[in-house]
């Protein structure tokens, strides 16, 4: 296999269903990045694949899922399918031949992720990614390396909020048995940037959950991560103002990102934050696609036969986390890990 890829190159995408994602955010960002071309789209009802795919330019439209894995010139796939169902086509993507793409989180808890590990075991040859897009942007990339590198001394806190007003009863996020709520939807965030930039795995999480009258699924949950040098709070939330923002603060100074995990376009740079002696530096960044970057991230490691840049061990840590997340909330006391 080359270990090389000119710009020509592209990886052939099919997308299982046609959510809301997936036309709206991540089959734009693959068609205008460098190494991706999305081939195919399905859907259960063929009638909204074909529109799914004439108002995307996209060439094929399936009536199944199992008409597009079946396609022999799909190289991968991209499943932006409810959260339980990640598990099941994503395993169906690898006995297909194809390489997957899967949206966060990769599972309903870290037994159901677990299967797709050993599933992707069974398929070596083939790559299968967690689609945390967030790492993939500059301004994430700058802020880790100037975390890693000391900018604000030794990190010993993070906080992160996460927050969405979504009132839509029918909506998968407000459904339990799709894997629905603020943890598993946006939570997940919050502990895979804490993970992340503390560079370890929690040794103990503390869960909250506020119980949202008419609510099957939580709405507002908040952790705290305890790390061997630092703590991380977050609060995520489903039925309140929308905001999002991440801090993280070192024995030196602090680093601040106002924007972390979206932008809605409506500014051309993102900016990082750090002060130190009360004294605070604005680093723009000029704003970039995470999911064109994702994309080409993901296709590279294909074409180079080299590891994907985050790899299933971390999707299951997350899920772990998480998993112990809602334990403690449900018992009301700390958790170990």
């Amino acid at each position: 296999m080359q270990t090389t890829k000119t710009r020509e190159q592209k990886l052939r995408w099919g997308v299982l269903s046609t959510a809301k994602i997936g036309r709206e955010k991540v089959i734009p960002a693959l068609q205008k990045s460098t190494h991706n071309h999305v081939l195919a789209i399905c859907s259960r009802d063929k009638q909204s694949a074909h529109k799914a795919a004439d108002g995307l330019a996209i060439e094929r439209a399936y009536g199944s899922y199992e008409e597009l894995l079946a396609d022999p010139e799909i190289d991968a796939i991209y499943n932006p399918l409810p959260n339980h169902l990640h598990v099941e086509w994503s395993i169906k993507a690898l006995q297909a031949g194809k390489h997957v793409l899967c949206e966060k989180p990769l599972g309903l808890n870290t037994a159901d992720a677990q299967r797709l590990v050993d599933a992707a075991r069974a398929h070596p040859h083939l790559k299968v990614m967690e689609a945390f897009m967030y790492r993939f942007h500059p301004q994430w990339q700058l802020a880790k390396q100037l975390v890693d590198e000391g900018r604000i001394g030794k990190l010993h806190a993070v906080h992160s909020h996460f927050s969405y007003n979504n009132r839509e009863p029918d909506n998968i996020r407000n459904k339990i048995d799709m894997g629905g709520g603020a943890l598993l939807d946006i939570g997940c965030y919050s502990v895979s940037l804490s993970r992340w930039l503390f560079n370890e795995e929690p040794a103990h999480v503390l869960g909250q959950i506020t119980p949202t009258e008419g609510e099957e699924v939580d709405c507002l949950t908040s952790g705290l991560l305890e790390f061997s040098k630092g703590t991380a709070s977050f609060t995520a939330a489903t039925k309140i103002e929308p905001r999002q923002y991440v801090e993280a603060l070192g024995d030196e100074g602090s680093l601040y990102i106002d924007r972390p995990f979206y932008n809605d376009g409506s500014e051309p740079v993102q900016r990082i934050r750090v002060t130190r002696n009360r004294i605070q530096e604005v680093i723009e960044v000029p704003d970039s696609n995470h999911y064109s970057a994702m994309g080409d991230a993901f296709a590279l490691s294909i074409f180079n036969n080299s590891q994907v840049p985050t790899p299933l061990d971390d999707a299951i840590a997350n899920m772990r986390t998480i998993d112990a997340l809602f334990k403690s909330a449900a018992q009301r006391q700390w958790v170990t890990l």
